[in-house]
């Protein structure tokens, strides 16, 4: 079994639209616009699954959850886009771009500013998460096989230990 590490203490730390599941597993799931059965993905493995609606704020607290933990190594990316809003893409700009003066680079989502989050946590969040990219799909049966398909890869905890941000709703 590969290496894992302690998330921080009161994982996950930030509260949103999601449920948690098991603090060792090396992938969580984004479901962005789509709501779908999450307690039965993290029952089928997943460190935590939930929607991301908002290209800023929404983003901020996923990725604030995910370095809390260094085991999760993996975000996989499924359900429908939230239209204007685009949190989809802007979390897959952001994992491969970053931020510039703020804004993530390359987002076409309607306002894809980073507040709560600094350059170390983004950093954290590229070197420590793979995306892998199966937006738009709904079928849980896709979703769970992709799930195993990741878990079988499990590279281990991260090497650091877990970063905690506040996340500061407006």
């Amino acid at each position: 079994m590969a290496d894992k590490k302690s998330p921080a203490s009161g994982w996950p730390l930030v509260k949103g639209d999601f449920h948690s599941g098991d603090a060792n597993s090396c992938v969580a799931v984004v479901t962005f616009g789509s709501h779908l059965d999450e307690e039965g993905i993290c029952a089928a493995g997943a460190a935590m699954c939930g929607s991301c609606k908002t290209e800023n704020l929404g983003l901020e607290k996923v990725i604030a959850n995910y370095i809390a933990n260094p085991n999760i190594r993996f975000m996989l990316c499924c359900g429908t886009e939230v239209k204007g809003h685009l949190a989809g893409q802007t979390m897959i700009a952001l994992h491969k771009g970053g931020v510039k003066d703020g804004r993530v680079v390359g987002a076409e989502g309607a306002i894809p500013f980073i507040e709560n989050l600094n350059d170390a946590a983004i950093k954290r969040f590229q070197e420590q998460i793979e995306v892998v990219n199966i937006m738009e799909s709904e079928d849980l049966n896709a979703i769970k096989a992709k799930m195993n398909e990741l878990k079988a890869r499990d590279p281990g905890a991260f090497a650091a230990d877990a970063i905690v941000v506040e996340v500061k709703e407006a």
